[in-house]
């Protein structure tokens, strides 16, 4: 089977651009439990899907000085697949987030809720659940 067909038109790769890298490394890290690693300069650190050693790379925190833009990038808005919309709008809130949207029904797709992290970044949880009405 060819591996790069399983890679098409899915999201492999993000970057948070971020202003300080403890507080958001906290933030991420409390919220979804996170792992990271160092990764060449002190103000980039790949992002892990969980804190094992070989936990999959899924993305990383990059100061917004690596931007090949000049205007400050806030974020992609990406969704995180979360077990519970309910717990993860109180773990943002405890981590120094902020809720734009409140928990919000998409028919038969979920429940969705945006957020500020740390950064400024807006961000998206989605508890996915057919019989959401």
């Amino acid at each position: 089977m060819d591996k790069t067909k399983n890679m098409t038109n899915k999201l492999t790769h993000f970057a948070i651009h971020i202003d300080n890298i403890e507080r958001a490394k906290k933030f991420y890290e409390g919220v979804f439990d996170w792992g990271f690693n160092s990764y060449g300069q002190s103000d980039f650190l790949q992002i892990k899907a969980n804190k094992t050693e070989n936990g999959e790379l899924i993305g990383a925190l990059q100061s917004r000085k690596y931007s090949p833009v000049s205007e400050k990038i806030i974020g992609l808005e990406c969704t995180i697949g979360v077990n519970s919309i309910d717990e993860t709008i109180e773990k943002v809130k405890s981590n120094g987030g902020q809720v734009l949207m409140p928990k919000t029904a998409i028919p038969y797709v979920g429940y969705i809720a945006k957020f500020l992290d740390t950064e400024g970044n807006l961000f998206c949880g989605m508890q996915y659940d057919n019989s959401a009405r």
